[in-house]
């Protein structure tokens, strides 16, 4: 990919890596357009990054999502790179009674859900293009599970398996797809909610955001930068031993139970 004059549909751009692949692209003189729930966190990047479109949408919600894809196809005809980049993250204890059951999902509509279905809703028009292409951004977690996230995992995880088959049926297509799978990057998703990972040290999402761009540019149908390409080696040499250390992040949490 040139990643050059194209249209670019990013979903979760309004911060942290989605925020940073919205700046990156306009820098290489493409039309970038994001997508958010928060009206004034997307008023905020519009002023961040002149020239960027930014529109009100949830990934979550199927009709949002319809909706979209109307407003985007007649507005921007030439769209011809999805980036399917939302999510949410949380530490969730599953002995915790008073989780709903509406609640416990929440990820899976977000992280899994939304990609699928915006795929789903996008790929006739991204088909009909000379060239395009559908990146997913999974995570290093989708290799080797972090019990303090068991939800965010298994999102994760799925979504590997989901870009994967994707990939191969579009193997006579126009449309190749990417999978980006990020390391712990320095954003809002990976420091808000996790007091346990306070020392440790992120990848700058400047760099992530280099690295992404780098194997997109050079073809690379699977992008793992830094830390996830270890934690798919061990996945594979050594999976109890490297699941048992991040499993003890989530040691005090399971003590309150005994």
């Amino acid at each position: 990919m040139k990643l050059t004059h194209d249209t670019i549909l990013i979903t979760g751009g309004t911060s942290g890596i989605g925020l940073e692949l919205a700046g990156r692209l306009l820098t290489r003189g493409n039309t970038v357009i994001v997508t958010g729930r928060d009206p004034v966190k997307l008023a905020a990047t519009r002023e961040k990054l002149p020239g960027l479109h930014a529109i009100q949408s949830d990934v979550s919600d199927p009709e949002a999502i319809a909706a979209l894809y109307q407003k985007v196809t007649a507005e921007f005809p030439a769209l011809n790179v999805l980036i399917n980049n939302a999510g949410i993250m949380r530490k969730i204890d599953l002995q915790d009674g008073s989780t709903g059951l509406r609640d416990i999902t929440r990820e899976l509509e977000t992280n899994l859900s939304g990609p699928v279905r915006m795929v789903q809703q996008f790929l006739p028009h991204l088909r009909r293009q000379k060239e395009a292409a559908i990146v997913n951004v999974t995570s290093g977690l989708a290799f080797v599970p972090f019990p303090l996230s068991p939800i965010y995992s298994a999102t994760k995880a799925g979504l590997r398996a989901y870009t994967r088959s994707l990939r191969f049926q579009l193997k006579n297509s126009t449309v190749k797809v990417f999978e980006l799978a990020p390391p712990g990057t320095e954003t809002p998703l990976f420091r808000n909610d996790f007091e346990e990972v306070k020392d440790m040290k992120a990848m700058d999402v400047r760099e992530l955001g280099r690295l992404a761009l780098l194997g997109l540019t050079k073809d690379r149908l699977e992008i793992r930068p830094g830390l996830s390409n270890v934690l798919k080696i061990m996945s594979r040499l050594a999976p109890e031993l490297i699941f048992k250390q991040l499993g003890k992040l989530a040691d005090p949490m399971i003590s309150q139970h005994r």
